[in-house]
């Protein structure tokens, strides 16, 4: 009997169980890399990376991490390869995943990398598109479960546009039942389509960002023009000049809470410098964590469910 393929294209492909397994897989990979004592299962194998769209953290994580499991990887860009000269999609994924044993996208429209993975022969990821960011969720929940346990029954506080990362964040309450509370400007609000979403019970959305920040444990925001949308700029900035996560923000947030962001960021314009810089920040620790959530991830869609030995 063949194994089905485990493509980890939005968060909801996985369970609550799968994700548990997930975390307590990265504590224990992240544990032997920092005592420097080798972990290689996936000797021989390969990954491939396609990128659309520029990266630091997402090329940087998953290379490092390929490579610290043992294996290898090959950076494609697509105005390097034949997929920026017009070739389908479904071609290339033909090709590709007869040449390697895992792919990851990060790509525009989320149904490139639907496209992508119904013809692939091996598991496919989503290094992010417009509409999701499964990965960056990951390590976003593993930072506060590492520090604090359990995300379950907790609160986080989106502020600004309701981008890929937004909707992850929303898709990821569903699975692990925690709350967040949305507060965008007008005209950009959550669009419960677009975002996947199954219902409203994990959701809330507020005018006021001050309200949705009130009781948060985490609260987290974004670049205000993300890739792809650099023509609305001016428009943007003018949009979102009172949804700044500041002091006062994370002082109406539950005592303990910490700050987030994807990361690159922008101080004074969705966070001010006193705050990502401050002691309730962990932006660094989450970025790190995209390297150790993702080996986990790159071992779970190759191997399964692997104990530790």
């Amino acid at each position: 009997m063949t194994t089905p393929i485990k493509h980890y294209l939005q968060f909801k492909d996985f369970s609550r169980k799968e994700y548990e397994h997930l975390f307590a897989r990265t504590r224990w990979i992240k544990e032997k890399f920092k005592r420097y004592e080798p972990y290689h299962p996936l000797f021989d194998r390969t990954l491939v990376m396609i990128f659309e769209k520029a990266s630091t953290r997402t090329r940087l994580s998953f290379e490092a991490g390929m490579f610290q499991l043992g294996g290898s990887a090959i950076y494609l860009n697509t105005r390097d390869s034949q997929l920026g000269r017009g070739e389908p999609v479904e071609d290339a994924a033909q090709v590709i995943s007869r040449m390697s044993d895992v792919v990851m996208i990060r790509t525009f429209e989320q149904g490139i990398v639907e496209r992508f993975a119904a013809n692939s022969r091996v598991p496919v990821i989503n290094g992010l598109t417009n509409e999701y960011h499964p990965c960056q969720i990951m390590a976003d929940i593993y930072t506060w479960i590492e520090r604090n346990g359990s995300i379950q029954g907790k609160t986080v506080a989106w502020i600004g546009d309701s981008n890929n990362v937004c909707n992850t964040w929303l898709q990821a309450a569903e699975v692990l039942d925690f709350n967040v509370h949305v507060s965008t400007p007008a005209g950009y609000e959550v669009e419960p389509e677009r975002a996947g979403l199954y219902g409203t019970a994990n959701f809330e959305q507020f005018a006021d960002p001050m309200e949705a920040a009130k009781g948060a444990d985490i609260i987290t925001t974004d670049v205000w023009t993300s890739m792809g949308f650099e023509a609305e700029n001016e428009e943007r900035l003018r949009d979102f000049a009172d949804f700044q996560v500041d002091a006062d923000m994370m002082r109406v947030a539950n005592k303990g809470a910490v700050f987030m962001h994807c990361l690159p960021a922008h101080r004074g314009e969705e966070v001010s410098a006193e705050v990502i810089d401050g002691p309730q920040s962990v932006v660094w620790e989450e970025a790190e964590n995209r390297l150790h959530v993702q080996k986990a991830l790159l071992e779970y869609v190759l191997l399964g469910e692997v104990s530790p030995t």
